[in-house]
């Protein structure tokens, strides 16, 4: 029997293990031993009482089992055993249901709710008679698809009017959420004006002054139809200031950017342990967050006003005066160094559970915002319908330990490093000699099995980023691992494709 113990050191001392996880946690392993249950003999009260002999099966007392009752008594052991393997060994107590074509993990409250996220459809295939309502968060009161996005509040906090307009794919197709058809539906681009683009980023959270363009894309002909602008008709929302249409005469649809997002003025490779120093320019979205008391983690730029970064980071110091972000350097500034921008919220997703790091995301709303140039920029937040497979590379960057166990001593980089680590099949993650099942849906895994390059203590809630189309996107955020850079032991982000709808719904209602 093998029983796993963490040992939590006061974060505020730096006094590290040399076997940590990015946080600082140590797990430490301990073999216990059984003992069998004693045969001796036993004393009680003054008396001795001899031991029960163990029961046995005695053919001096002839009890005998037919030989046809064992065969049957063996073929039932058999099918359950099978049984079991073949449902447990599929069953993910952390995803209710995986799209079979992409291996997309669909959460409770997206299966059978009417609306089709799986590109097959799975999620919405053999319902029956449940009850495809949206649920208002956590209460118990459901609202049915045909009062979702339709302009009235039927849930206590609106959650049924809020995600109702998404960005769809690497080039940002709009799309509006249609009752009427219970699916994702383009927008047309007839009559299309930027006052519409800066109009449908602030349901996203955007400020109008935060919006970059449109574009149009051509498009083909959609079955389920378009949205199309309801000229002369605008409401409070964009969603509701569009409306069904079976016809597109421009042919074309609308993508926009709210910001301009993923854009790095250098031609950056490398290969943060094993890592290169970076220069000026090179990750401009990349932030690092300091806590009064000494904890350092990182971030990622999103938005003038937006960081994000692990929940590990804030876990249990969630009072955001104690924190400050310094952007568009290359060193460590000090806590008070004038150049920190002041934290004025921190959100910690519900879901986050610490001991296995599961939706291991936090939000940090600064006081004021940052001014892009050319050493700070955001990072793209990816859209629905994005993932990218196992051997895409990604960057890694940050100020961690340069070798495993540095932090024993309180040392981390004085200087940003980064590396090039590709991605690793989720399931192969998840091998008996890796970490066997602790990695669920909102993980992800990156490094090479053979070590030798990956992310360390101190880089926890850093950017993992790739480049698709000329522009850089954040995969995930650097959130554990055994020890640093080790063989069969990658590094483990949060899986951003799980967490961008929770961000964009945290940005608007703070807005």
């Amino acid at each position: 029997m093998e029983l796993r113990v963490y040992v939590v050191p006061v974060k505020d001392t730096y006094e590290k293990s040399t076997n940590l996880d990015y946080d600082g946690v140590k797990p430490c392993t301990l073999q216990v031993q059984l003992a069998p249950t004693p045969c001796s003999a036993q004393v009680l009260a003054g008396q001795f009482v001899a031991p029960k002999p163990p029961f046995r099966w005695s053919l001096r007392k002839k009890i005998l089992i037919p030989l046809g009752t064992l065969s049957i008594i063996a073929l039932i052991i058999l099918a359950v055993v099978l049984i079991c393997y073949f449902v447990f060994s599929s069953w993910d107590p952390y995803c209710p249901m995986y799209c079979s074509d992409t291996s997309v993990c669909i959460p409770h409250y997206q299966i059978c709710n009417g609306v089709q996220d799986c590109p097959n459809g799975d999620d919405e295939r053999y319902c029956g008679g449940f009850c495809k309502n949206r649920r208002c968060g956590s209460s118990d009161i459901c609202v049915p698809p045909s009062q979702w996005c339709d302009g009235v509040s039927d849930c206590p906090n609106g959650e049924d009017e809020m995600s109702c307009v998404r960005l769809y794919g690497a080039d940002s197709q709009l799309q509006v959420y249609s009752t009427l058809k219970s699916a994702w539906l383009p927008v047309c681009a007839d009559n299309w004006t930027d006052a519409y683009g800066r109009f449908a980023c602030q349901d996203f959270g955007y400020s109008g002054s935060s919006y970059n363009r449109s574009n149009m894309l051509m498009s083909p002909f959609s079955p389920v139809g378009y949205f199309k602008l309801n000229n002369g008709n605008w409401t409070s929302r964009f969603y509701t200031s569009v409306e069904n249409s079976f016809s597109c005469f421009s042919g074309y649809v609308v993508s926009i950017e709210c910001i301009s997002c993923g854009v790095s003025y250098n031609n950056v490779t490398g290969q943060t342990v094993g890592g290169t120093n970076a220069t000026l320019g090179d990750w401009p979205w990349q932030v690092y967050v300091q806590h009064i008391t000494g904890i350092l983690c990182g971030g990622s730029i999103i938005s003038p006003k937006w960081i994000v970064t692990a929940a590990h980071c804030v876990y249990g110091y969630s009072s955001a005066p104690g924190w400050k972000v310094f952007a568009g350097t290359l060193t460590l500034p000090r806590y008070y160094d004038p150049s920190g921008y002041s934290v004025e919220r921190i959100i910690t997703h519900p879901g986050y559970y610490s001991v296995t790091y599961n939706n291991d995301i936090a939000l940090m709303k600064l006081s004021n915002g940052i001014t892009f140039g050319y050493n700070t920029q955001p990072v793209c937040l990816p859209n629905a319908g994005m993932f990218w497979t196992a051997g895409t590379l990604c960057w890694i960057s940050g100020w961690g330990t340069t070798y495993h166990g540095a932090f024993i001593s309180g040392t981390v980089s004085t200087s940003l490093n980064y590396a090039a680590v590709p991605l690793i099949d989720s399931n192969v993650c998840k091998y008996h000699d890796m970490y066997n099942e602790e990695i669920t849906p909102s993980m992800i895994c990156a490094g090479y099995l053979s070590g030798g390059v990956g992310s360390c203590q101190g880089d926890s809630g850093g950017p993992l980023v790739t480049k698709t189309n000329g522009t850089w996107w954040l995969v995930g955020d650097t959130s554990w691992g055994y020890g640093c850079a080790r063989a069969n032991k990658p590094g483990v982000y949060g899986n951003m494709t799980m967490f961008s709808g929770w961000i964009y719904l945290q940005m608007r209602t703070d807005d």
